[in-house]
């Protein structure tokens, strides 16, 4: 493993780490050390692939004159290991914390913060779906974090399993997960060439896709990183239930969310909700027609957005 910290020469690099016995893959754009007093950090949705932002992170990078670190920490378990590495370094670790679950993965960000970002460094943490979920659950734990902001991009953080397209997957991954694991098993025996030309095809319709993901989409047809993810979803499905009403009150001022105009994983009613409990909040309704999975095809154009919206608040 080698160390986290980049060349400067070359702005991306990405590393694999063990983080509570599990694989984890870490994109970063620009390096974290003590002299940086500010990280931008995103936490995926699901599956948790970072590779997916390459092009958010990318244009965040460059809007900030390369000053600003940007990092994103995949879910354990949600990438493929390079060839000297197991999906699992310590398997009674990853079982004790169960660390494919919601809750794991909470804990595995915790833990990665701690091991790999110095403790005075102020952050920016950007959530996408099931990530803002992710990012309450760890102000909650953690109130020590020196988070400056917090940006909700889609977020998933209530009642999931009743929304439109929850009531479609719930069964799915959650009664049926084992046969849902074999299709994606016998995908996973494809030659690479194949599922390239497989990924293509299924993505070919989506108009401006941003040819980056291909390769992580590749990448989740290896099989154990779609079981996980499923694994991960299922959870999801039963543990997403009530807004965290208290945690979201006390750190008001610091967070920004962004709900989809027509998402089927939370819903405008869900918008419209949360804008009149908290009427001081900062909640914004998408007016430019992006998707829940934005990533596809509007990486840039989101993360432009972000930069308007997070600009004041960082500390470069």
């Amino acid at each position: 493993m080698g160390s986290l910290e980049s060349d400067h020469t070359d702005p991306l690099s990405t590393e694999f780490v063990y983080c509570n016995g599990a694989i984890t893959e870490v994109l970063k754009y620009g390096s974290c050390k003590t002299r940086h007093d500010t990280l931008i950090l995103v936490i995926p949705g699901n599956p948790g692939v970072v590779g997916f932002y390459t092009t958010f992170m990318q244009t965040l990078h460059q809007a900030f004159n390369y000053r600003v670190p940007v990092w994103a920490v995949s879910h354990a378990g949600h990438c493929e290991p390079p060839d000297h590495m197991d999906m699992v370094e310590d398997s009674s670790l990853a079982a004790e914390l169960d660390v494919f679950g919601i809750n794991g993965q909470i804990e595995h960000k915790l833990t990665f913060l701690r091991k790999h970002v110095p403790r005075e460094t102020h952050l920016v943490l950007i959530g996408h779906s099931i990530g803002c979920y992710i990012i309450l659950e760890m102000m909650k734990r953690n109130p020590e974090l020196k988070v400056l902001k917090a940006v909700m991009l889609f977020p998933t953080i209530e009642r999931m399993a009743q929304t439109p397209q929850g009531r479609v997957v719930t069964p799915v991954i959650c009664q049926l997960r084992y046969v849902a694991y074999f299709p994606v098993f016998l995908l996973s025996l494809l030659p690479e060439s194949l599922k390239h030309g497989l990924v293509r095809l299924v993505l070919g319709g989506i108009g401006s896709l941003d040819r980056t993901i291909i390769q992580p989409t590749v990448g989740l047809l290896s099989g154990d990183c779609a079981a996980n993810a499923m694994y991960m979803g299922g959870q999801e499905m039963k543990k997403v239930l009530d807004r965290d009403n208290a945690t979201i009150k006390k750190h008001l001022h610091k967070l920004i969310f962004y709900y989809g105009a027509a998402d089927h994983w939370c819903p405008v009613e869900y918008y419209n909700d949360i804008k009149r409990d908290f009427p001081d909040g900062d909640f914004r309704l998408c007016e430019s027609g992006f998707c829940h999975a934005f990533v596809l095809n509007a990486g840039a154009e989101v993360a432009k957005m972000v930069v308007k919206w997070i600009s004041r608040d960082l500390r470069t």
